[in-house]
């Protein structure tokens, strides 16, 4: 968590396997769907085929526990999921 309380996203990505821009891409997803609500959204290089996203320290996925990479939208539900439960994500929770 942030100082202010807000929830805070770490995205460890595999800078051997050249994951920056998908970090990145999810990184934005994440901005543009909650904006200021979240406190900070951290790239951090690393190696060996890492892929991690964790919120507040809590791991949402992982590459080789998760089977690849999420989608923009399960990872959009999987931060609303422990941030905010109650939140209604629109489009992103419908059928599709």
């Amino acid at each position: 968590m942030s100082a202010d309380g807000r929830p805070t996203v770490r995205i460890v990505y595999c800078t051997q396997c050249h994951w920056l821009l998908r970090a990145a891409w999810m990184a934005q997803e994440l901005l543009s769907s909650f904006g200021s609500e979240l406190g900070a959204v951290t790239l951090v290089p690393g190696s060996g085929g890492t892929f991690e996203i964790t919120l507040d320290g809590e791991t949402i996925w992982e590459r080789s526990r998760d089977g690849g990479f999420p989608d923009a939208k399960l990872l959009k539900q999987r931060v609303r999921d422990a941030a905010w439960p109650e939140r209604d994500l629109g489009h992103a929770d419908r059928a599709g």
